[in-house]
């Protein structure tokens, strides 16, 4: 049988002459929308079950739907761009969340808001995977510039949808308007892809078969202590997050802030993400070992579990500062994961390892701060075993400081 077509074949990487800057600013629209779908419907999780009537078991189910279809959808990744274009891929990526977030709104049906909301969550779980290869490709000597570009816009479209979508609803009467306002802003992601698409389908029309690039050797990070490294670090560090996301505002509310002040302080975790997202990975690529990073953010975070558990109220807004900073440990996996392949197919292989095993870890985080924390009245235990996962993204952390590329892992 033929190998696959050339059309798997990495593209060279783009020059502002042949489109750098629309890459560019079609990568920061996409990374706007990878988590408002998500944010969004969390606050206002209470409303979207009274107008549909979800059940408890339910309303569960839609919590957990990110982190299942990260991990599930976004394995499937590497396998969609060895046989079509990575532009091609990510337009249709793009309008699967705008077609989710239009459905899910205008549904009365609770069945048809979990598949639609699940296709919503495609979308972003491939568009998670592609958004590492398209730094690489396209702008390689510019790694850590890029993917802090790219994260910081990530996180300022998670902040931006947690805060508003609330007074969206309230000024339009539904929680409808809320949830559904986002849909727009995944539309106009799709607009500049499609250029790129059609001009890397043209590209393709006019080579010849002698200019042909081989299929590279397939890249299996499951097979490779690196794989699994960086695996863990992004499963730990997301756990965290999303442990954090899920019970800080409670936690803040038991040490006796009102409900809008916990909910304030939750969102300074993020807003004060902002400049670290930006600067982490432009720090960690003019590193040769990431050791200090790697052990700072675990100081930070260290330091801010412990407070939280010795005074949780009167210094909570320094508590909230070493929780941002710890919480860089985000955007430095993401620059990892171009930091350790040399090529665009290890860059989505890497990408896609880490990050789909890494949401299953994910998933326990805020899953089992639960379960301790009803268990024991409090939260001495939840953040001890934060702790402990966070001795164990340290381990991970130390196998992925040292330069190594998973292309000699093979």
């Amino acid at each position: 049988m033929p190998g696959p077509a050339p059309a798997a074949a990495p593209a060279p990487p783009a020059t502002p002459a042949r489109g750098g800057l629309l890459v560019l600013v079609a990568m920061l629209l996409v990374a706007v929308n990878l988590r408002t779908a998500v944010t969004s419907l969390g606050a206002l999780l209470d409303e979207i079950r009274g107008g549909l009537g979800l059940s408890g078991s339910t309303a569960g189910l839609v919590t957990t739907l990110p982190t299942i279809a990260f991990a599930g959808l976004g394995a499937l990744t590497p396998w969609l761009v060895r046989r079509w274009p990575a532009a091609r891929v990510l337009v249709l990526a793009m309008l699967a969340l705008t077609a989710g977030q239009v459905l899910r709104v205008v549904t009365d049906s609770a069945v048809v808001f979990v598949l639609t909301s699940a296709l919503a969550l495609s979308g972003i779980a491939v568009a998670n995977i592609l958004l590492p290869m398209l730094v690489k490709q396209h702008f390689p000597h510019r790694t850590g510039l890029v993917t802090g570009a790219y994260t910081m816009a990530l996180t300022v479209g998670t902040t931006v949808a947690a805060a508003s979508a609330v007074p969206v609803a309230h000024a339009f009467g539904s929680w409808r308007a809320g949830l559904g306002v986002w849909a727009g802003l995944a539309a106009l992601a799709v607009l500049p892809w499609v250029p790129l698409a059609l001009r890397d389908r043209r590209a393709r029309r006019a080579a010849t078969p002698t200019a042909a690039v081989a299929t590279p050797a397939r890249i299996r990070p499951g097979r490779t202590r690196l794989g699994w490294a960086m695996a863990t670090y992004f499963g730990a560090q997301s756990l965290s997050g999303y442990a954090i996301m899920g019970w800080l505002a409670q936690l803040f509310r038991d040490a006796g802030y009102s409900a809008q002040t916990a909910g304030l302080l939750l969102a300074g975790v993020t807003a004060l993400g902002v400049p670290v997202a930006l600067a982490m990975p432009a720090v960690a690529g003019r590193l040769r070992t990431l050791r200090p990073l790697v052990l700072g953010l675990t100081a930070f975070s260290t330091a801010a579990y412990l407070g939280l558990a010795l005074a949780p109220h009167g210094p909570a807004p320094f508590w909230v500062l070493l929780l941002a900073l710890g919480q860089g440990a985000f955007p430095l996996i993401l620059t990892t994961i171009g930091l350790r392949a040399r090529t665009a197919e290890g860059t989505v292989a890497l990408s896609a390892f880490a990050q789909s095993t890494g949401y299953l870890i994910a998933a326990l985080g805020p899953l089992l701060v639960g379960i301790l924390y009803e268990a024991t009245g409090g939260w001495t235990a939840p953040l001890g075993f934060l702790l402990a996962a966070l001795a164990v993204q340290t381990a991970a952390g130390m196998v992925i400081a040292r330069p190594r590329h998973i292309e000699d892992e093979r």
